[in-house]
């Protein structure tokens, strides 16, 4: 009699399972390699992402340029050139702005800083004028001591980075305009078949949700900077320019941002004009947030942001972590867009599933449609 062949370890449920948990250790693995070499490479990686943003909203406006008879060259350099413009004229607008009011902002932080210091000690909070002062002091020994200074120090060196990596970011943004189209194709040119036509569909789709983003982010971003800032010169707070400029930006870091922006602009009101225009201001905050999430951004991100705001949430968290500021900032675009590239490969593998399957159901078919002849 025969003796029955060892059962591999492998083929029961156990055996199955823990082959499923070593392919995710190994995918994990796989993740975090990746994630510390982008860290590590973060000033490359850093002004391609942003490169990529740009772009993908700036393509169709180079798209438009070309399509009126200019070279792609040219047209790009047109955008790029008016980008430059815009954004060079909003810079003098605020500095300006900030000089011509600097004097009357110091005297009313003065005055509100020590209005606000008499609120804590006459308001009832077990707070004295000698701790009020230990806590000037020390903030202001903070400030004067090495360690500020060393500090101060290490950011020449970050400003150097930002520097090149701006340099690196402008000379990508151009190629990516110029040849953009182009540079997709070179990489997945190794790529022959199905798979290559499924991958061109998800590098169109991925642009055009990343476009999407970045133009529909933008939009909001200028709706809220425009109605907070004229809310807050309508208050009579100074550097309302300025706070709209800070509204703008922080629009594009989601959830978090405008209510930051919100902070900064009602801190602002407290230390210059008073209590009652500040809570003026966070009322206008409120009611602009409120606009903005029940209706501008359902109506403008509503197909390029098709994540749930758990999923949102969560990127962003995770990207704040890894990447600070700017992490925050690419971290729910690119989530976005990678959740719109598995859909985009997902709907065309059941498409492809569907036209192959088409032909067997039409051939047991069609022996019941046949006529009978007999």
């Amino acid at each position: 009699m025969l003796a029955a062949p060892p059962t591999s370890p492998w083929v029961d449920g156990l055996g199955r399972t823990a082959t499923r948990c070593l392919q995710l250790l190994v995918v994990v693995a796989l993740g975090v390699v990746v994630v510390y070499a982008c860290l590590q490479l973060r000033l490359v990686v850093v002004p391609l992402l942003l490169a990529a943003l740009v772009a993908a909203a700036a393509a169709p406006l180079v798209r438009w340029l070309v399509g009126r008879g200019l070279g792609r060259g040219l047209a790009t350099g047109l955008v790029l050139l008016g980008g430059a413009v815009v954004l060079t004229a909003v810079g003098w607008a605020v500095v300006g702005g900030v000089r011509d009011q600097w004097p009357q902002l110091r005297s009313s932080a003065q005055e509100g800083f020590a209005e606000v210091q008499r609120f804590v000690v006459e308001g009832g909070l077990p707070v004295s004028d000698a701790q009020v002062e230990q806590a000037r002091d020390a903030a202001l020994g903070v400030l004067t001591g090495a360690g500020f200074r060393s500090g101060a120090l290490a950011g020449l060196g970050v400003i150097t980075q930002v520097a090149t990596g701006t340099v690196l970011a402008l000379f990508l943004l151009f190629y990516f305009l110029k040849d953009g189209p182009r540079i997709w194709a070179f990489l997945i040119s190794g790529v022959r078949g199905p798979r290559h036509r499924r991958l061109e569909r998800v590098g169109q789709r991925s642009a055009a949700v990343l476009g999407g983003y970045v133009r529909g982010t933008a939009t909001v971003a200028l709706v809220d900077a425009v109605l907070i800032g004229v809310g807050v010169a309508v208050v009579g707070v100074p550097l309302a320019l300025p706070i709209a400029l800070l509204t703008f930006v922080a629009a594009f870091v989601p959830i978090v941002g405008a209510v930051a922006a919100g902070v900064v602009a009602a801190l602002v009101a407290l230390v210059t004009v008073g209590p009652v225009p500040a809570l003026v201001v966070v009322a206008i905050v409120v009611v602009v947030n409120q606009v903005e999430g029940n209706l501008l951004q359902p109506v403008l991100l509503g197909r390029a942001l098709s994540l749930h705001p758990l999923a949102i949430l969560l990127a962003l968290t995770a990207g704040t972590v890894l990447g600070g500021v700017v992490g925050a900032v690419l971290s729910v675009p690119l989530a976005a867009v990678a959740w719109a590239a598995v859909v985009t490969w997902n709907a065309e593998e059941r498409t492809s599933a569907e036209a192959h399957e088409q032909p067997v159901e039409a051939q047991e078919q069609a022996p019941a449609q046949t006529p009978s002849t007999a």
